[in-house]
């Protein structure tokens, strides 16, 4: 088919003007509300992050950025919802750990973690609290692992849901302890994990910082070790796991922000800047202080560095413990 002269002066102007309507497209950003997902329901750790996320982009961007909460399945929802969104920079997630994990808890995804997410900033770190109920006969985590290698199979463990960070992190310490007790997954901290928890029908918990150190502070549960290498700085009465008799016991995790794979760079870039203003912020830095978060901006790269190290982590503890979520 023969184009006109006029039709073909407007395919040409508009192939020239491309480059720079996709270029202003990122210089107007955000025009509109933007979502940021994340795959737990209210009220726990991840959720109350996210919340303090949205709310410093908002006061920045001055433009509305929106909580979804998509649960289940250990953030797959979350993850496939972003992944299939439009790389805008108006769909966000929020996720704790590396989406790189995904493809060795799942037999089939309908994502690829590598290739559909653009890594942007991480948002802080935390380590995951070990607790157990006040009624508990144990008092430090060295009386629990003794009393469990006398009696293998018989205690019980919790986490807010398999494939969870908390989860693996449990996992890992069985492995390291060389202890055989019974996991309880629940679906969030909020879906009655809790309330059986402090009943004393369970005898041991994993979970973030954002849900347990609160209950720690205020005697609801009480605290046997933290799983990062060092203690963590606001309750740093707290031994490491490792100094409780699980020797070379490291797990530290994270939240860190996530895009659709092919968003412009520069809206990947406004996004990071902003992310590091968010995070220098005191009232913000506060904020996270009290979910147990040490906020830390990062960039794209030193983020996609901790995903593949974190997934590397993992690999052989979920192959061991063969765990998949289905």
């Amino acid at each position: 088919m023969r184009l006109s002269r006029r039709r073909t002066l407007q395919l040409a102007t508009a192939a020239a003007l491309a480059p720079f309507g996709r270029s202003a497209l990122a210089d107007n950003y955000p025009s509109r509300v933007v979502r940021l997902f994340v795959g737990f329901p209210p009220g726990g750790g991840a959720d109350l992050a996210t919340r303090i996320v949205a709310n410093g982009l908002s006061e920045i961007w001055h433009q509305q950025v929106v909580v979804e909460n998509r649960p289940g399945a250990g953030a797959r929802i979350a993850l496939d919802t972003v992944a299939h969104a439009p790389a805008d920079g108006y769909a966000m997630l929020l996720a704790p750990g590396s989406p790189l994990v995904q493809p060795l808890l799942f037999s089939t995804l309908t994502f690829d973690p590598a290739a559909d997410f653009a890594a942007v900033s991480l948002v802080g770190t935390y380590p995951n609290i070990i607790v157990v109920p006040n009624s508990s006969p144990f008092h430090t985590l060295e009386e629990f692992i003794a009393h469990a290698k006398a009696n293998p199979g018989t205690l019980s463990w919790a986490s807010p849901g398999i494939g969870t960070v908390p989860h693996l992190a449990g996992e890992l310490f069985k492995h390291r302890a060389g202890i055989e007790i019974t996991h309880v997954p629940y679906r969030g901290v909020t879906q009655g994990l809790m309330s059986d928890f402090i009943a004393g029908r369970l005898d041991l918990m994993f979970n973030t910082t954002g849900s347990l150190l609160e209950p720690v502070r205020s005697k609801q549960v009480r605290g046997l070790a933290v799983t990062s290498a060092k203690r963590f700085p606001d309750e740093s009465e707290l031994p490491t796991a490792a100094e409780a008799g699980v020797p070379g016991y490291d797990v530290s995790s994270w939240y860190a922000i996530y895009v659709p794979a092919k968003t412009p760079a520069n809206i990947v870039a406004k996004i990071n800047a902003d992310m590091a203003a968010v995070l220098s912020n005191p009232a913000i830095k506060e904020k996270f202080k009290l979910l147990g978060v040490l906020p830390r901006a990062s960039t794209p790269q030193e983020l996609a560095a901790m995903n593949v190290a974190d997934a590397a982590l993992w690999a052989p503890i979920i192959k061991e413990a063969n765990i998949k979520v289905e």
